[in-house]
């Protein structure tokens, strides 16, 4: 059966990505969340319907998602690759497989710098900036924060 923390994670997460309708069963209950539309509740037993509205993304600075600990004196003109949810970094596809990126590395828009998974869901987060990887502020297997800063890159 699903928490409903479970449940509006999930919303939350959906409602930060371009995905329209997720759905999700586990141990004979099932979840759908889609956005727009109607929500329908049923019997437990029955499929639940859990409906977000549409509303334009809004970003905003997070002050309070911010680490504690901060990397020394960073410079102003870096690009920040922040986590986008709440979940655990990873920086490689497997555990006996290369990083996707260290200091040093050259990124893209399109290239995969590390994996969160949320909900046990495997995210692909992107670069979605070109330049150079300064520094790797995040380490493998570490519990990540929504808007934490995960890299610095020097963009192009």
């Amino acid at each position: 059966m699903f928490k409903i923390s479970e449940i509006k994670e999930l919303i939350e997460l959906l409602d930060r990505t371009s995905v329209q309708e997720l759905e999700l069963e586990e141990e004979g209950a099932r979840v759908v969340i889609r956005k727009g539309g109607r929500v329908d509740a049923s019997a437990l037993q029955a499929p639940v319907w859990v409906q977000q509205p549409q509303t334009p993304a809004v970003s905003a600075p997070n002050a309070a998602a911010e680490p504690a600990v901060q990397p020394s004196a960073p410079d102003a003109s870096l690009h920040k690759i922040v986590s986008p949810m709440v979940g655990t970094f990873y920086a490689s596809p497997s555990p006996d497989a290369d990083a996707y990126v260290s200091a040093g590395s050259r990124v893209n828009e399109k290239s995969v710098v590390c994996i969160i998974e949320a909900m046990k869901l495997m995210n692909e987060l992107l670069a979605e900036v070109k330049g150079e990887i300064v520094e790797v502020l995040a380490e493998n297997g570490q519990l990540v924060e929504y808007g934490q800063p995960l890299f610095l890159v020097r963009a192009e």
